[in-house]
């Protein structure tokens, strides 16, 4: 199999001289290479390759116009080093310079005139068969390379999915349809993208929002379920659900998960210190944080829960507006208001896939 493909190689012959093009083509001829091109013109060399894109150039030395040390440096320097496209040098010229200069220029083999037929075919056969293996070497690590990414990208959806899923187990017992989650995340998203946050960190910030009441798990349901206020006894366990979260979430490799570790531990700060659980202000509060709160807080006011009803879209923004500069970060208020009011979405509404 691997020979008759080498019988099908191009081979491009440059020569000045139409005697050399004429005895190199039977020669070829006779040892069943067809695929045969030639010119006697250097100059054409570049084009050829371009249009041929032979598998082997065999080339002259001393040529009027253009000797072929240029045509050699042109080969170089205008095909791809990835491609392999190997040169055999035929001259009269025996000097050992000569051979240097071509094999520094990029010649593969060298070989002088008059020359042996059989020891051209074995030669060019040989560069042929190194270029074969090349190309099949290429081949398998380009497929290499697409099944890597395939399988990265299902890393990336496994990775995605459990993120979800784990946004949905922390919900769950008070939101059987494990959608607030994905709201807050799909809404911090968009939060962050209209704050001009890098493209990397708004995609993070979406994956990681889903987690930030994944401590939750902690607290029992006598608690998390009761309707109607909180003592203030029963208020302080429920905010121990941020450490437990970020306990949960603490030491992971993943840059996602390290992300949804603070985001959980410091969604509940307040703008003005008055948060918990350690009473963080202003920017000491990780921007990741602020946006989830604001997420957060819009999307429980907009969506039935075991303790509460539903607010209207424009109560919830009213409240928002309200808590400007106490509970949320002004700037990420105003984008989130212009956001709310440029966008055709319905947050309250919006189905989340």
């Amino acid at each position: 199999m691997v020979e008759e493909s080498l019988k099908l190689a191009k081979i491009l012959i440059v020569d000045d001289q139409e005697y050399n093009l004429s005895l190199l083509e039977r020669i070829l001829d006779r040892a069943g290479y067809k695929n045969l091109n030639s010119s006697t013109n250097p100059r054409q060399t570049m084009p050829l390759i371009e249009q041929l894109d032979p598998d082997i150039v065999l080339l002259d030395l001393h040529m009027p116009e253009m000797d072929g040390f240029e045509v050699l440096r042109l080969i170089r320097e205008h095909t791809n080093k990835d491609s392999y496209l190997p040169v055999l040098v035929l001259t009269a010229d025996i000097t050992p310079e000569a051979k240097k200069m071509a094999l520094q220029a990029g010649a593969n083999d060298f070989l002088t005139k008059p020359f042996d037929r059989t020891e051209v075919v074995l030669r060019i056969h040989n560069l042929l068969r190194t270029r074969y293996l090349h190309l099949q070497l290429q081949q398998q690590n380009e497929l290499l390379e697409e099944r890597v990414q395939e399988r990265m990208k299902e890393l990336r959806q496994a990775k995605a999915e459990i993120l979800q899923l784990l946004g949905r187990a922390s919900e769950y017992r008070d939101d059987m349809t494990g959608q607030h989650t994905q709201r807050v995340g799909r809404l911090s998203g968009l939060i962050a993208d209209r704050l001009g946050l890098p493209a990397r960190q708004v995609e993070m910030i979406r994956m990681a929002a889903p987690l930030h009441d994944i401590g939750k798990i902690g607290i029992p349901d006598e608690l998390l379920l009761k309707p109607g206020r909180f003592e203030p006894e029963e208020f302080e366990r429920m905010k121990l659900h941020t450490t437990i979260g970020a306990s949960i979430l603490e030491g992971s490799y993943f840059a996602v998960l390290k992300m949804a570790e603070i985001i959980a531990g410091s969604h509940h700060e307040k703008w003005d210190g008055t948060g918990y659980p350690q009473g963080l202000s202003g920017e000491t509060i990780p921007i990741e944080a602020r946006i989830v709160a604001l997420a957060d807080f819009y999307d429980a006011l907009t969506h039935e829960r075991p303790y509460k009803k539903t607010w209207t879209p424009q109560e919830a923004i009213t409240e928002v507006e309200n808590q400007r500069g106490k509970h949320f970060d002004p700037q990420i208020v105003d984008v989130f208001i212009d956001l709310f009011h440029d966008s055709a979405v319905n947050f309250c509404n919006e189905e989340v896939v």
